[in-house]
């Protein structure tokens, strides 16, 4: 099959990933992940290029999570953010784009630098990451049914999983270090590992955005549909089972309202929100509006999420799609509705292209967030903000991640009628880039298990961390954990975090956000060496103002933060230049290796001169 051979048969290759049931012993691998989210296919992909045997089991019959079932319009501010597992993807999205109709065509232009994929096309050039680690296998359909962990003196560790397809056969496997990359956490929980859902109160982690007292609150759930209002592909959208058309006439005084303008537009005043800039292919993805009178969102509804079984998520599901699909047929359908929205409504539809398999609707549901793990490091919303001076956040010396997204949440519980009321716990909090530490990844007990989905945070922090950019870069630093943990055969909490950075730099992977030393610079290794040794912070000086984002290009996309630039063609000024040959020496980098400055050398020629002189140290 050729490279993007799908468009001749997706559920083709979609199987061609499947292994069969093992006879006789249980297999044994160096790294099994549960999830194939886009955290834990980074995660497999990075523990393959290490060179481990890599096992990859996912639930449903789909790899790729929400960025292949609906969530096209990905979310980050600046394209400057993106580094590692998701940069790679978002590039192979775009080569595909490029190949098919060419560099100039409006298929290039419209999936915005590969951020802005068709579900279809994501999900290939998923496939294509997978197939290219001839180390990693994939088993589709296989829902993890049991663990054997083995209770040590001070520790717990996982010797094997079980895992069901949907006829009843088993496969068990054994592992040497367990990665979960499911949304829910659902490894994690059954190992034993300490886990919250709900919020926080305020006073627990310092935390303004935070309610006064814990509750059991949880941020709310809907669909990313994919719709379009181009008839040759427009599928028209039918009543969903158990479809009561009492449930949806409160939505006509809202209607009636200048609150509601339009039922489908960006951002706000509207019913279903169509991200802007469309899709190629004229597509659009559709979320839950924000702070608006009408929304998608359904919190309360998703309370047994997190830790129910398969039964009772489904009923939750079906609940959501009865409501969103249901609200979307009255609009269209029923003869009370204005007549002006009702013919809007009428224009759009599913896409005729997309989920083939489950009625050209999305077959997962949005999961913004479930379980939270209670770990080395509970990630909270000072780690997200701005340090006491600089112009940057809180540093973290082991970070294995960055981000520019800030604390986002669409509500966790609702006031007043489904229609006219208002969502409560919403929040939408601008930060500057920030950094992730390794401990988010680790539990306090368990020897062998990585955590980079339902990561340790509290319900503030996680808001923080809970974008697919981020569970891929958050997944990619899990295996290349993973691999050094099996290399070192010893504990996950004892890998050497230098040795981890070092690895993640070498694989395009961003630990600070450096605007102007990207991944494809032949500086950015030594640059993100320097920065995570704290070479970059405090390089502007007191007082510089302080902007989370830089001047906006569209919709919730933006230039550059100002105030983290490198600077390297800049002159290495002499305070700067004290401080950096004293930072230096604490990393063991000689001052005899150093160029002397005076005044006379750059930025750059300083950090590439100091990166030589520890390699050939190490050497």
């Amino acid at each position: 099959m050729s490279k993007f051979g799908w468009l001749l048969g997706i559920v083709v290759l979609a199987a061609s990933f499947d292994v069969g049931p093992v006879v006789g012993a249980d297999p044994e691998y160096d790294v099994v992940v549960y999830g194939a989210t886009p955290g834990g296919i980074a995660a497999a992909v990075a523990a393959g290029k290490a060179g481990q045997s890599v096992l990859l089991v996912e639930p449903t019959a789909r790899v790729g999570g929400l960025v292949t079932s609906g969530l096209s319009h990905t979310d980050f501010h600046s394209l400057e953010s993106l580094s590692g597992a998701f940069l790679d993807f978002a590039n192979r999205v775009q080569s595909f784009y490029v190949q098919t109709y060419g560099a100039d065509s409006p298929q290039v232009q419209a999936c915005f630098h590969g951020t802005f994929g068709e579900p279809k096309v994501n999900l290939a050039v998923f496939h294509d990451l997978l197939e290219e680690q001839a180390s990693v296998k994939v088993v589709r359909q296989h829902r993890l049914a049991s663990l054997a962990v083995s209770d040590l003196a001070e520790r717990k560790h996982i010797d094997s999983a079980t895992f069901v397809d949907p006829q009843g056969d088993v496969l068990a496997v054994r592992g040497r270090v367990f990665i979960d990359g499911s949304y829910e956490g659902d490894l994690m929980a059954m190992a034993g590992v300490a886990w919250r859902a709900g919020r926080e109160a305020a006073a627990e982690h310092g935390e303004s955005l935070a309610p006064d007292t814990a509750d059991q609150q949880l941020q709310a759930y809907n669909f990313r549909f994919i719709m379009t209002r181009d008839e040759s592909n427009r599928v028209t959208p039918v009543a969903p089972p158990g479809y009561r058309r009492e449930d949806f006439v409160g939505v006509l005084k809202a209607l009636q309202s200048n609150q509601i303008q339009h039922v489908f537009d960006y951002p706000s005043k509207c019913i279903f929100k169509a991200q802007t800039p469309a899709l190629p292919g004229g597509k659009y993805d559709i979320n839950d509006v924000s702070r608006s009178l009408v929304r998608l969102s359904l919190p309360g509804k998703n309370l047994g999420w997190p830790d129910g079984d398969q039964k009772e998520r489904q009923a939750i599901f079906d609940e959501h799609l009865r409501d969103q699909v249901g609200l979307l047929y009255f609009l269209q359908n029923d003869p009370e509705v204005p007549g002006k929205f009702q013919q809007e409504a009428s224009e759009w539809g599913w896409c005729r292209d997309e989920f083939l398999e489950s009625n050209h609707l999305p077959p997962q549901l949005y999961v913004r967030e479930a379980r939270r793990m209670q770990g080395v490091y509970v990630y909270a919303q000072a780690d997200s903000e701005y340090a006491t001076e600089g112009t940057r956040a809180v540093f973290h010396k082991d970070s294995i991640a960055m981000a520019d997204y800030g604390n986002n949440c669409h509500g966790t519980a609702h006031e007043g009628l489904r229609f006219g009321g208002k969502h409560t716990g919403e929040f939408y909090n601008p930060v500057p880039p920030y950094q992730i530490p390794y401990g988010v990844l680790l539990p306090k007990d368990v020897d062998n298990l990585l955590v980079p989905v339902a990561a340790s945070s509290s319900h503030v922090g996680f808001c923080a961390l809970r974008l697919e950019p981020i569970w891929m870069s958050l997944g990619q630093a899990a295996g290349h954990a993973a691999a050094l943990a099996v290399q070192a055969d010893h504990p996950v909490q004892q890998v050497n975090v230098s040795d981890l950075q070092r690895q993640l730099h070498a694989d395009g992977s961003a630990t600070i956000y450096v605007s102007d030393v990207l991944p494809d610079s032949t500086d950015f290794v030594a640059v993100q060496w320097w920065a995570a040794a704290g070479g970059l912070q405090h390089v502007y000086p007191d007082g510089e103002p302080r902007k989370p984002r830089g001047p906006k290009l569209h919709g919730q996309y933006c230039e550059a933060a100002p105030g983290h630039a490198a600077g390297l063609d800049l002159p290495l000024d002499a305070d700067l230049e004290r401080r950096w040959i004293d930072l230096a020496a604490t990393i063991g980098v000689p001052a005899t290796a150093l160029p002397e400055g005076n005044g006379k050398i750059t930025r750059g020629e300083f950090i590439r001169a100091a990166a030589k002189a520890r390699k050939t140290a190490k050497n």
